[in-house]
């Protein structure tokens, strides 16, 4: 509440005074004389991101796959998050370009710092960041009002679904982001802290990597209760085939595999509420069904991928 507070103090600051003073989520202060007028956002949650702070009439430049709201796919490309086309977003002429710390090349956010533009980071950790990004956003392109009343409806739901499922039974659970070969995360990724809001308990929680690699062996010694899969993996049914080869798991045996749409809960964005929803009430007909919690679990891991979204 305090921290809401001052943030909403350097808001009125900054209508006063037009400049913008923060630091992004690499530490690094980003300063504007004056509020955004032309914005290049880096990934797609970023753009999304940027429409609901109210300030997608200032987008001038996109990365592949930014496709929400509709109006983002009507944007200039500039690029996928994974490389940046550097001179495509000098021709757009940003005087902020929005990106993603994990996500895009660090390469490219510091040639674009190099070249003059203001590269304000984000890196989205844990559900509460989104509003706080919101906040931020708003403040950087002078749509604060707008911003705050989307980062306040998103904590209001938020602490819905928190009162809702705190003190629920912990499910085990196996989050699976790729299949060949085996992928999940950790908790510290965004989607780890979906997990423990929903009462679920992550199997591969602690490793050290934030998108590991993981052995089957390994899954089948934790022996998950529940097994979630997304990104490239939803409404696949070979997914579902290939853990029938696995009947000793328990998630197997009671058919409990879920699937969850990608862009409502891998995009750290408003929408990501719907996927957290989704595998709340998920979870919870695995509790209906019964059964005993998971035993401990082991990992092996491999060098992590670049993760997406």
């Amino acid at each position: 509440m305090i921290a809401r507070m001052l943030l909403a103090g350097l808001c009125l600051l900054c209508g006063v005074a037009g400049a913008v003073d923060l630091k992004d989520d690499r530490g690094r202060p980003v300063a504007l004389a004056r509020p955004a007028a032309r914005i290049v956002a880096l990934a797609p949650h970023v753009a999304e991101l940027v429409f609901a702070a109210g300030a997608g009439g200032k987008l001038v430049g996109v990365s592949a796959y930014s496709d929400y709201p509709a109006a983002a796919a009507r944007i200039p490309l500039i690029g996928d998050f994974g490389r940046v086309d550097l001179e495509r977003v000098l021709r757009l002429k940003p005087d902020l370009v929005i990106g993603w710390k994990s996500g895009n090349r660090a390469g490219d956010m510091e040639k674009l710092e190099q070249l003059g533009l203001p590269v304000f980071a984000t890196e989205p950790r844990r559900l509460a960041d989104i509003p706080r990004l919101l906040r931020e956003i708003g403040m950087l392109a002078g749509t604060q009002g707008s911003a705050e009343q989307a980062a306040a409806a998103f904590e209001n739901e938020l602490a819905k679904l928190e009162a809702r499922y705190r003190g629920a039974r912990p499910v085990s659970v196996f989050y699976e982001i790729w299949h060949e070969p085996l992928m999940t995360l950790n908790d510290e990724h965004i989607i780890g802290d979906a997990i423990r809001l929903c009462g679920g308990r992550n199997i591969f929680g602690a490793l050290s990597a934030l998108t590991p690699t993981v052995s089957m062996e390994n899954v089948l010694a934790a022996d998950p209760e529940a097994i979630v899969a997304s990104g490239s993996l939803y409404n696949d049914k070979r997914l579902l085939e290939a853990w029938k080869r696995f009947p000793q798991l328990r998630a197997v045996a009671r058919g409990q595999l879920f699937q969850i749409h990608p862009d409502l809960i891998q995009r750290p964005t408003p929408r990501i509420l719907q996927g957290v929803g989704v595998m709340c009430e998920q979870l919870e007909t695995v509790r209906k069904a019964g059964g005993a919690t998971s035993r401990p679990r082991a990992a092996t891991v491999r060098p992590p991928p670049r993760p997406r979204g």
